[in-house]
C-alpha cells in the first residue's frame, strides 16, 4: 500500500471517530486529549513546523483542505485543529527556544488566549506575568499556551509562551455554538517568562522557509474561516440525504419532488462553491508568488482577508439555507442541523471575520489606507 493510501486511510478512520464522538465533545465542552493525539497523527501540528525540526513543510492549501475535511466531520474539532497554523507565530521565537519546544518531535499543540492584553512587570531576563485571558480554544489538549502581555513601553503586545502545566484553565465555556472547542479562560499567577519565550505575533521568524513569508494574520483568519466550508458541506449533504427520504407527514410530496427545494439547494451549492474557489484561488496566488521569490503584495494580502470573510459568511448562509429547507425535523435536539447552524454562526462572529473586513478590502481596492491591523 502506498504512503498516500495509508495517509488517506488514517484520515478516514480519524474522521469517522470524530463523527461518532462529536456529541461527546459537546457535552465535555472540549476536544479531549486523546483526540488531539489523533490529530497529531494526521500531521495537523507538524504541518508548518520548520523542516529542521521535523516539520512537513505543507503548503497553505494543503493545510486548509485538511482543516476543511475535519470541520465537515465536526466544526469544533476543525476549529481546534486549525491552531496547528500557530507554528507560523512560534517561528518568531529564537531558534534555541524552538529547538527546546520541538526537542521530542514536531507534534506540539499550541493554544493561545491572547486577550485582553495584561500588563507584565519587567524583571531581569524576562517578565513577571499575572492575569486572566479569554478564548483559549483547544487549551484542554494543548502542550504549550500563549498569553498576551503589554510591555508598558508602547508598541505591539507580545505573546508569552508557557508550558500548559503552568497555566490554570478556568472552565467557563458556556456557549450555544462551538461548544467542543473548550475556549475557556486561562489564568497565570506570578509566573516568570524569559525573553527567549516571548514573541510578537507576525514578527520576523528566526527560521527561513517559504511558509514563514505567508501573511500570518491573514492566515489566522483563513484557518478559522475554512471551518465554515466544512460545516456548510456537511449541512448541504444532510439536506440532500433528507430530500430523498420519506414523504411529509402532511402528505406533501417528498422534499426532492419540490421545485423550490431543488432551486434553493442549487443556489446554495453555487454560492458556496464560488466562495470556495475564490478562497483557494487567493491562497494559491499568494503561495505561488512566495515560491517565485516575489513575496506577497498588499493587494494579495487584502484578497486573502476578503476571501476569508466571504467564505465564512457564504458558509453560514449555506447552512441557514439547509436548515430552512429541512422542515420541522431540524428543530429537535440532537438533529445534526442544529449543531451545524449554531457552529456556523459562531465562526462569523470572530473579529478577524467581521463585517469591517469588507471596509478594509474596499479601502485597498480604492487606494486609501485601510484600518490599522488589516494588512
Amino acid at each position: 500500500m502506498s504512503v498516500e493510501m495509508q495517509n488517506q486511510n488514517l484520515l478516514n478512520r480519524v474522521l469517522a471517530e470524530i463523527r461518532a464522538r462529536r456529541g461527546e465533545f459537546e457535552v465535555k465542552r472540549h476536544v479531549p486529549r486523546d483526540m488531539v493525539e489523533q490529530l497529531k497523527q494526521l500531521g495537523v501540528y507538524r504541518a508548518h513546523v520548520p523542516r529542521c525540526f521535523g516539520g512537513d513543510a505543507s503548503s497553505p492549501s494543503e493545510f486548509l483542505k485538511l482543516i476543511e475535511a475535519i470541520s465537515e466531520a465536526d466544526g469544533s474539532t476543525g476549529w481546534v485543529a486549525s491552531f496547528g497554523s500557530a507554528a507560523l507565530y512560534l517561528a518568531a521565537l529564537p531558534r534555541d527556544t524552538l529547538a527546546r519546544i520541538y526537542a521530542n518531535g514536531p507534534d506540539v499543540a499550541f493554544a493561545g488566549g491572547l486577550y485582553p492584553i495584561q500588563p507584565a512587570e519587567r524583571v531581569e531576563g524576562g517578565w513577571r506575568v499575572n492575569g486572566l485571558w479569554k478564548f483559549a480554544s483547544g487549551c484542554m489538549g494543548a502542550d504549550i499556551i500563549g498569553v498576551g502581555i503589554g510591555t508598558g513601553e508602547g508598541g505591539k503586545p507580545i505573546t508569552a509562551v508557557l508550558m500548559s502545566e503552568d497555566v490554570e484553565i478556568v472552565e467557563n465555556w458556556e456557549v450555544i455554538g462551538m461548544r467542543g472547542t473548550g475556549s475557556h479562560d486561562t489564568r497565570v499567577k506570578d509566573a516568570f517568562v524569559s525573553d527567549e519565550w516571548t514573541f510578537v505575533r507576525g514578527g520576523v521568524p528566526s527560521v527561513e522557509e517559504p511558509i514563514y513569508q505567508y501573511p500570518s494574520i491573514a492566515y489566522a483568519a483563513q484557518v478559522l474561516a475554512v471551518v465554515n466550508l466544512g460545516i456548510a458541506r456537511a449541512a448541504l449533504d444532510e439536506v440532500t440525504q433528507m430530500a430523498g427520504g420519506r414523504s411529509s407527514i402532511t402528505g406533501a410530496p417528498k422534499m426532492a419532488d419540490r421545485a423550490y427545494l431543488r432551486i434553493s439547494v442549487a443556489k446554495a451549492e453555487a454560492s458556496l462553491r464560488s466562495a470556495r474557489a475564490f478562497f483557494y484561488e487567493a491562497t494559491d496566488s499568494a503561495w505561488e508568488s512566495i515560491l517565485r521569490g516575489d513575496g506577497v503584495s498588499v493587494d494579495q494580502t487584502s484578497m486573502l482577508r476578503l476571501a476569508a470573510t466571504q467564505v465564512a459568511r457564504e458558509g453560514a448562509r449555506a447552512v441557514q439555507s439547509a436548515y430552512l429547507l429541512s422542515g420541522t425535523a431540524a428543530i429537535y435536539d440532537g438533529h445534526p442541523m442544529q449543531r451545524y447552524l449554531r457552529d456556523a454562526m459562531v465562526v462569523t462572529q470572530h473579529a478577524f471575520l467581521s463585517e469591517g473586513m469588507y471596509d478594509g478590502a474596499g479601502s485597498v481596492f480604492l487606494g486609501v489606507p485601510p484600518m490599522p491591523g488589516y494588512i
